[in-house]
């Protein structure tokens, strides 16, 4: 790859890194325009913050594959690389979306779910207090759609009023 073609990559890149901070400025200053200065309303609103900030992160990280993958050949390890992580995450995505509405209909008002690196899973519940049989049956769900017994799952309360 010759030297403009980097520059070239590097500035694009560059540029979608800030047209992203103007947008998350511009758009953050909305939200707080609109009357999100009580703290019930930034509770209830905890689950939607969460999701957002969640897929801006990812809508970046897909940005910067498409680039790379536009930027080499089909039979370059990169472009490889980058179809594989960008399946993956895809993946990620589709595991998270299955798990949160389990658990909603397990009876929980809403749910937040992420699943890490080596087998590191994250779920907020909308909830006060978790119970032994609450945990049970978030781990049953987990177990029979992902078939996951084991790995750092972490299942944690958080309380915002609706």
């Amino acid at each position: 790859m010759s030297n403009t073609k980097k520059i070239a990559l590097m500035s694009t890149l560059v540029l979608l890194l800030a047209v992203t901070a103007i947008f998350n400025f511009v758009l953050a200053g909305t939200r707080t325009s609109q009357g999100m200065n009580s703290n019930a309303s930034v509770q209830a609103n905890y689950f939607t913050s969460f999701r957002d900030e969640r897929s801006s992160k990812r809508s970046e990280e897909f940005v910067q594959l498409d680039s790379v993958i536009s930027a080499y050949s089909a039979d370059s390890a990169e472009y490889a690389e980058a179809v594989a992580r960008k399946q993956e995450l895809v993946e990620l995505m589709e595991d998270e979306l299955v798990m949160e509405s389990i658990i909603k209909a397990l009876g929980f008002q809403d749910a937040a779910v992420v699943f890490g690196e080596r087998d590191n899973i994250n779920i907020f519940l909308n909830s006060d207090e978790l119970t032994a049989e609450t945990v049970t049956k978030v781990f049953y769900a987990l177990e029979v759609e992902h078939n996951i017994r084991n790995g750092n799952i972490i299942i944690m309360p958080v309380y915002a009023e609706s």
